[in-house]
């Protein structure tokens, strides 16, 4: 029976369906992110190709063979950009290398690096496969090279620049390999990448959606051209652009030989197996966690401009060998602010936490998280929209990371069979200063310290915390040399690397204690530095079963002052701490000023301090339960003051010869218990005394507030903070007022009280 085509209908014919097709391409005005490629992480499916190739059988031997190749190639990688690269980002580690299917799922990664920056990387590549593959204005050919950072098409954050180069045999993309680097500037507002000031998406700097630098094995000298011209340093640009892409190249060099004695089927197979290995894998020891559901709950208190409370909400639910993250009443983006995150990006950091803390000896390959599912609502700041400024996007991303690696500590707890360590709370904050201007070389720049890399470790149930170790997304990542950093940047770390006392989560055993870092320019006419860091009021991390969490991290300077004219005039005074300048006040010129770690780009005149401290990893267990003999030897060192050893551990010890107490702390410790028992109280009680309707009226609170259904904000309307409940969706948009605006209003008004009250005359004296 032939169909009869009603033209008064809505049904196109396969022909007018065609017409319609081609018109839709050919003019669509602009391609944004594909919300399909990025709300997935699942492995995709077998290609033809793979599914012809692991039919044939699959000898294991060889895959393990294959999967040692590979591993070699991309450490090979690895150490070449590490090496080679100009960026404080490459010299010290952070970065990473690995190879993808040719649908994009990651396969394997290097040994070294950061895993969250490859395990994101799949959704650029299949927007490649998707867009450009078949756009004959585009194509992928042999020798093609895509370069791409915006975090909202896939990446941790804008700083990153990936390089992504196919491996093609016959005609066909069989597979793909990519190296990132945290390359700092990338001409946002602020120098170094990171800017804590943006407020809206082209604040961000440069948002490269991926697109092809590298035409058939020749760098396109136009587009260089036009990201140097974006960039505050463009010979960093040029020189680590040409890094990335001879390093995936060796790369290629080492795969291409294993191809060659092996063949494309076999290397297409082993790919495909190491990925679905691991998904299987995963399913297993998923089955092995008690079901039930875990919370944990993290807020920030910072725009990094201006205090406020948001919520990051995670909840994970188990039940056979399935897993649920829950992330809803989690708190709204805020339009004009920086700390918004697209969901990819905190994906990734969960992605770290599972296979650098959950399941460090997996296979490193997306299908670690493939089967779990996750829950989001989009238009929250750890699921911002396309439209949300997102140059501190870190900070949701590595609160992901801290509920992931909490919670499998809580669920694994109880497990016969461990793959890791039950662990606290690593530090995750970006405790370093970021900097910019005018070099003693006259070179315009801007980047980072990589100081944030001595991110201290959580305690174990077993023993103490590392000391500032390594950051959470990269155990093997260094600090910096500070004296390679002078011959290029016009600053002194006056104090670089020195632990602060009674910096650490305190506990059983106690959480790893953090370094102060204290800066000053000299000798250029323009430079400048950033702190991008929350956690200044309300704690970023938590201790575990009793343990602490870190303290609070302010930010001090010293301005009026030129430290080095006073040390040269007396070098006594080369006698530099957070802790005794800021209570000693030597420098008598000096304005000394605390601030909260989200200062934004800070003209530095010569000698001017700027002074912070790392944070601590979190604390295990009761402080009353450490050794006694641990905490008078912490004391002994000078990692604790007498006052924490007894206020907090309940030790007594003789400060002269550091000799215990033995029954001093014995009765200290029963009395402590004791005034426990009498501070406590029915659970039901507690909450009735504990637990409010609504957060404090005097906070600018963000997030759920018991009920997930409904988000509680502040909206600021033209008379002044309302505090507004309702569901996401129903939500105003929210966006903060200008700080300056905010105190002028407030100056004009006290002048208007001051006028009504005495007359004109207070606006001319004022």
């Amino acid at each position: 029976m032939t169909a009869v085509h009603d033209h008064d209908s809505r049904v196109l014919t396969p022909q007018e369906q065609e017409w319609v097709d081609k018109f839709m391409d050919e003019t669509t005005l602009f391609l944004g992110p594909d919300p399909e490629i990025m709300r997935s992480h699942a492995i995709a499916p077998r290609t033809d190709h793979e599914e012809v190739a692991i039919a044939v059988g699959v000898d294991r031997l060889e895959v393990e063979r294959i999967r040692k190749r590979i591993a070699g190639a991309l450490d090979e990688g690895y150490e070449m950009c590490e090496a080679q690269g100009a960026a404080p980002g490459a010299k010290w580690g952070d970065l990473t290398t690995a190879i993808y299917t040719a649908s994009g799922d990651v396969s394997y990664l290097s040994c070294h690096g950061v895993i969250a920056f490859s395990a994101i990387l799949h959704h650029p590549i299949r927007y490649i496969m998707k867009y450009w593959k078949d756009e004959p204005t585009v194509g992928v050919h042999e020798g093609d090279g895509f370069i791409h950072n915006d975090a909202r098409f896939g990446n941790v954050h804008n700083t990153d620049q990936s390089m992504i180069m196919p491996i093609i045999r016959d005609g066909e993309i069989i597979a793909w390999v990519a190296a990132t680097i945290h390359e700092g500037e990338n001409g946002a507002c602020e120098p170094g990448g990171m800017p804590s000031g943006s407020e809206t998406p082209f604040d961000d700097g440069l948002r490269m959606s991926p697109f092809k630098i590298v035409e058939r094995g020749e760098l396109r000298r136009d587009l260089l051209t036009f990201l140097q011209h974006s960039v505050r340093d463009p010979k960093l640009q040029l020189a680590d652009l040409k890094v990335k892409i001879t390093a995936v190249r060796k790369i290629m060099e080492r795969i291409d030989k294993v191809i060659d004695e092996v063949g494309v089927d076999t290397f297409i197979a082993a790919l495909r197996v190491t990925v679905e290995d691991v998904d299987a894998e995963v399913r297993r020891r998923i089955s092995e966690l008690p079901d039930g559901t875990y919370r944990f709950d993290q807020f920030m208190d910072s725009t990094l401009k201006e205090n406020i409370l948001i919520k990051f909400a995670c909840k994970i639910t188990i039940k056979g060998d399935k897993m649920i993250v829950d992330l809803r009443g989690t708190g709204p983006e805020i339009l004009n602010r920086a700390i918004n995150s697209p969901l990819c990006s905190v994906k990734s950091m969960f992605m770290q936490a599972i296979l650098a803390f959950w399941w460090p000896d997996l296979p490193r390959c997306t299908s670690a998280m493939s089967c779990i599912e996750i829950i989001s609502d989009e238009g929250t700041w750890a699921d911002a929209s396309y439209d949300a400024p997102m140059g501190q996007s870190l900070q949701a991303s590595f609160r992901g990371f801290s509920a992931f690696q909490a919670l499998y500590s809580r669920m694994s707890f109880s497990t016969p069979n461990k793959y890791s360590n039950v662990v606290a709370n690593w530090f995750n904050q970006i405790n370093t200063f970021l900097w910019g201007g005018i070099t003693q070389h006259g070179d315009m720049v801007g980047n980072l310290c990589a100081d944030l890399n001595g991110m201290p470790g959580g305690a174990k149930p077993f023993r103490d915390g590392e000391d500032a170790v390594s950051p959470l997304f990269c155990a093997m990542a260094d600090t910096a040399e500070q004296e390679v950093m002078e011959e290029e940047v016009p600053f002194m770390q006056l104090v670089s690397k020195r632990l602060v006392r009674d910096n650490m989560g305190f506990g059983k055993f106690t959480g790893g204690m953090g370094y102060e870092m204290i800066v000053a320019a000299e000798g250029t006419p323009q430079w400048g530095f950033m702190t991008v860091t929350s956690g200044a009021k309300f704690s970023s991390i938590y201790g575990m079963y009793g343990g602490y969490g870190c303290g609070t991290y302010p930010l001090c300077m010293v301005k009026g002052t030129n430290v080095y004219e006073h040390i040269r005039k007396d070098p006594k005074k080369f006698d530099l701490s957070i802790e005794k300048v800021m209570n000693e006040q030597p420098f008598e010129d000096g304005r000394y000023s605390t601030y909260h770690m989200g200062l934004q780009f800070d003209l530095a005149k010569d000698g001017e301090l700027y002074m912070i401290s790392q944070g601590a990893g979190g604390g295990y267990g009761d402080p009353l339960e450490r050794l006694p003999e641990s905490v008078v030897h912490d004391a002994e060192l000078g990692r604790i003051t007498q006052k924490v050893a007894e206020d907090i551990f309940g030790v007594v010890y003789d400060p002269v010869n550091f000799r215990l107490d033995v029954e001093a702390t014995n009765a200290k410790r029963d009395a402590a218990r004791k005034a426990r028992l009498e501070r406590g109280k029915p659970f039901d009680e507690f909450c009735k005394e504990f637990v409010q309707d609504e957060p404090p009226a005097d906070v600018h609170y963000y997030g759920s507030w018991g009920d997930v259904e409904e988000l509680t904000a502040t909206v600021f309307t033209i008379d002044g903070p309302e505090r507004v409940v309702a569901p996401l969706a129903e939500l105003p948009p929210i966006m903060i007022p200008d700080r300056r605006e905010v105190k002028i209003g407030q100056l004009e008004a006290r002048i208007a009280e001051l006028e009504s009250k005495y007359g004109e005359n207070v606006r001319r004296l004022a």
